[in-house]
Parts: structure tokens; C-alpha cells; sequence
């Protein structure tokens, strides 16, 4: 029983360090969809370790090969994070984005809105977006009154 309250005690983070880890991920989930955006496939590749994983919004798992390939680009591309929970070592961070797929993309000029969900861990002191899942949904409905 020592043992197990020794374990969860190493893993126990004050509210600043949970805050600070929270801006940092911020930061990087955000740098991740402007290298999205841009097509930059080697800040891509510096934010998702080889064996990142996605369900994306064509109901496919992968590895994110359409983004690292350049098969999917975008004409403008907007995260929004709603919010972020640290857990030791790993960070779940959820939002909505709205993209336009460009040029030869499946949907190109059409509006995405998306949920997404983004998986961060940290391994060996770097953050790397180990998985994430992002599905359509319709668009936000605006009200008249």
C-alpha cells in the first residue's frame, strides 16, 4: 500500500504546474494546426511521433497520411480550443475547428465544421500529439430575435 501512495504522489501536480503545462500544450496545439494549414509537413512531422494514430472526419483510422502526404490542404483553417485537462504525463484537449479544404482535397471550397479531440503526451521531455479524432458535424446554427 506504501508503494501505491509513493507511485500517485510522483505523478500529483500543483495547479501551477498543471497551468503551466496547459499553456504550453495550448500553444502547441495551435502551432500543430497552423502547420496543418500551411502544408508544412516537417513541423507536422515535429508534433506527430510515427505512430500518431486519427480517426479523421472520413471515418478512416490512420496515420495521418492525407495531411503528411499533402493530400488534404486547407485555405483557411480555424481551431478553437474549448478545453484542456492535464493528466501527468498526458494532455486531452477538445474544441471545434472550421477548415476549407483547397486545390485538389476531397470537398475543396466547401466549409468543415468539425468537433475534434487532440492526445498529447509527453515523452522523454517532448510533447508529441500521439493521437487525435475529428468528425463533421453541421454547422453552428445561429439564432434570429
Amino acid at each position: 500500500m506504501v508503494l501505491l501512495s509513493s507511485t500517485s504522489m510522483a505523478f500529483a501536480q500543483s495547479a501551477k504546474e498543471k497551468k503551466s503545462i496547459e499553456a504550453e500544450v495550448r500553444k502547441l496545439d495551435l502551432a500543430q494546426a497552423d502547420a496543418n494549414f500551411k502544408g508544412d509537413t516537417a513541423a507536422i512531422n515535429s508534433f506527430w511521433p510515427d505512430d500518431f494514430i486519427i480517426n479523421n472526419q472520413f471515418n478512416q483510422v490512420d496515420g495521418g497520411e492525407r495531411i503528411r502526404k499533402g493530400i488534404v490542404t486547407y485555405s483557411s483553417f480555424i481551431r478553437n480550443i474549448e478545453v484542456v485537462r492535464v493528466h501527468g504525463n498526458t494532455v486531452i484537449v477538445m474544441g471545434n475547428e472550421t477548415v476549407v479544404p483547397k486545390g485538389t482535397s476531397p470537398d475543396a471550397g466547401k466549409t468543415w465544421h468539425r468537433r475534434y479531440t487532440d492526445v498529447w503526451m509527453n515523452v522523454k521531455g517532448k510533447w508529441w500529439m500521439v493521437a487525435r479524432h475529428a468528425h463533421t458535424v453541421p454547422p453552428p446554427q445561429t439564432t434570429n430575435g
